[in-house]
């Protein structure tokens, strides 16, 4: 096993990796596209879910060098998401990560363009690794069934679906387990799939990303209603305007606190059964229970 890193020498690494993406289409015609791709990509952000598939690559025996383009990959799906949640007729928000929102600087067409081209290189990223075949494609089933119907635009589709409604904890849950979870478990399952590693180690990596997830949607409730939109780089108390059903207008700070903590002890719990050198993911999921952002 590979000696690990420090999260700021894991962000480093992935920063500077996506800082060369799509240099090459940089150019008349095309460079408006690549600028608004480029623009959301690396905006900054904590790189959590490319961290997540690095360090679950090197405990389950694997080269992380090798995985870096799969860490990408999940970083360009997410940013997709991020632009296309913010569009006018999704959130239609003006700020993200501190900065006006793609379509604000880019215009609609671009933001939708610039989005879709981000899915489609975050699967050639996949593809184009250096990773044995097997491996890859099993990265892009884990990275595909997470975004899919069944995934992340199911999730937001039953957002909007249910949006104004009061909803139930399991209908809450089933939406953010769509919407936030999924992508969260997909980058644990595409570190072990990274590595070649087994069923065992799979599961183990899925369960520790789906309780990571929840903890990380309740947070940001949290955050939505106690934070400043200095704080947090983006708007807060949009779920309330909206009239969304969230865990903090479900059950309050307390119970919010309560779930997080054994959220947390239960990610790490499972990852200690499963994998030796689990110090670097146990410190991430209790500071993720306690974010500011």
């Amino acid at each position: 096993m590979t000696m690990g890193m420090t999260a700021q020498e894991y962000k480093k690494r992935i920063d500077e990796a996506l800082a060369g993406c799509f240099q090459g289409a940089a150019e008349l015609p095309l460079a408006g596209l690549a600028e608004a791709m480029r623009y959301s990509l690396l905006a900054g952000g904590k790189r959590i879910r490319p961290m997540l598939v690095l360090e679950f690559c090197r405990i389950s025996g694997g080269d992380v060098q090798a995985a870096l383009p799969v860490a990408c990959a999940i970083e360009m799906l997410h940013t997709y998401s991020l632009i296309h949640d913010d569009l006018p007729c999704m959130d239609n928000d003006d700020l993200r990560r501190g900065r006006p929102t793609n379509h604000v600087v880019y215009g609609e067409c671009t933001a939708v363009l610039a989005g879709d081209a981000l899915q489609a290189e975050a699967f050639g990223a996949i593809l184009r690794s250096p990773l044995p075949a097997e491996r890859r494609a099993k990265c892009a089933e884990a990275l595909a069934d997470a975004v899919g119907i069944d995934g992340m635009c199911g999730g937001q589709y039953l957002d909007m679906l249910w949006e104004g409604k009061p909803l139930s904890e399991e209908e809450l849950t089933e939406i953010n387990g769509r919407k936030t979870g999924a992508l969260l478990t997909a980058a644990c399952r595409m570190g072990v799939a990274a590595a070649g590693g087994g069923e065992a180690l799979d599961e183990a990596a899925a369960r520790y990303g789906a309780a990571l997830g929840m903890a990380f949607q309740i947070r940001d409730d949290v955050l939505d209603v106690l934070s400043t939109d200095e704080e947090l780089g983006k708007p807060v108390g949009s779920d309330a305007q909206e009239g969304k059903s969230t865990y903090m207008a479900m059950f309050g700070l307390e119970k919010c606190q309560d779930m997080i903590a054994r959220l947390t002890e239960h990610a790490k719990q499972v990852l200690k059964e499963h994998f030796e050198d689990t110090a670097f993911l146990c410190a991430l999921a209790d500071s993720l229970a306690v974010r500011s952002n």
